[in-house]
C-alpha cells in the first residue's frame, strides 16, 4: 500500500525520502493524534512542583522537565540525599499524573474517523501500534476496545523508557515483530513523536490535531505533515 500516493489537496507534503509503498506497521501516539487532548498539563507540572517543595527540593531546577522526566530526576536526587523519600515521592507523583490524566479521559473521544481508519489498515495487512506517554487506563476509557483495534498498545507501563527516548517505540516495533522502523511510519502531534521516530529510522508524519502548529512539526523534521490522522487512508 502506497500511502503517499493519493495525497489530498489539504495535505502539507513533504518529498518523502524514499518509495512507501512497502509499509509494513504504523506507530500511532494517542492525545491529539487519536484523541481529543483534554489532559491539563498545567495542573499537572504545578501539582508536581507543589509536590517536590513539600519534599524540600528546589523547584527551578525540575520547572523546565516533562512530568515524567520530572519524576525520575526527582527520585534520583531524593535516593542521594534521603532513599526512604525516593519510593515513596514516586509513588506520589505517579498517582498525582494519572489522576490527571484519567480526569481528562473522562471527557475525550476518540477523532471522527480513527475507529474506521484502523479497520482499513487492517484490511490491508498494516500493523500498528498505540505509543504514547498516557497510562493504559486512560487510553482504555477513551476507547475500551483499544487492543482489539490495533495490534499493540504501549503505554508507559510496558516500557522501560518514554518517548521521546527511541526505546519507547523499539518497544512497539519489538511487540510488531519487526526488526526496525526503515519501512515503519510514527505519526504524531509532537516534536518528541516526530525525534523519536527519526531517532529509529521510521518516515515521521505530523498531525495538527493536537499539540503543534506545523512549524514546530516541520522543524522537528517531520517528513509530512496532515491535517488530521485519518488523512492517511482517506
Amino acid at each position: 500500500m502506497d500511502i503517499f500516493s493519493n495525497q489530498k489537496q489539504s495535505l502539507r507534503t513533504m518529498e518523502p525520502p524514499g518509495d512507501f509503498g512497502s509499509v509494513t506497521a504504523i506507530l500511532f501516539d494517542f492525545d491529539g493524534t487519536l484523541a481529543h487532548l483534554n489532559v491539563d498539563f498545567g495542573a499537572m507540572k504545578s501539582g508536581l512542583l507543589s509536590l517536590l517543595s513539600g519534599y524540600g527540593l528546589d523547584t527551578g531546577a525540575f520547572k523546565n522537565l516533562y512530568a515524567l522526566e520530572m519524576i525520575e530526576a526527582a527520585s534520583e536526587e531524593l535516593k542521594q540525599k534521603r532513599a526512604a523519600d525516593s519510593d515513596s515521592f514516586r509513588t506520589q507523583g505517579l498517582a498525582l499524573i494519572k489522576e490527571i490524566e484519567m480526569e481528562g479521559a473522562r471527557k475525550g473521544c476518540l477523532f471522527a474517523g480513527v475507529e474506521e481508519m484502523f479497520r482499513v489498515l487492517k484490511n490491508r495487512n498494516i500493523k500498528t501500534s498505540i505509543v504514547t506517554r498516557n497510562c493504559f487506563d486512560a487510553v482504555n476509557c477513551i476507547c475500551p476496545d483499544i487492543e482489539s483495534r490495533c495490534d499493540a498498545v504501549i503505554t508507559r507501563e510496558f516500557t522501560v523508557r518514554v518517548k521521546p527516548h527511541p526505546g519507547h517505540l523499539a518497544t512497539a516495533l519489538e511487540r510488531l515483530k519487526i526488526g526496525s522502523g526503515e519501512r515503519t511510519v510514527m505519526a504524531g502531534d509532537h516534536p518528541m513523536d516526530i525525534n523519536a521516530g527519526r531517532a529509529v529510522g521510521a518516515y515521521t508524519i505530523g498531525v495538527l490535531s493536537g499539540f503543534s502548529t506545523e512549524d514546530l512539526l516541520r522543524d522537528a523534521g517531520a517528513d509530512l505533515i496532515m491535517e488530521k490522522i485519518t488523512d492517511i487512508v482517506f
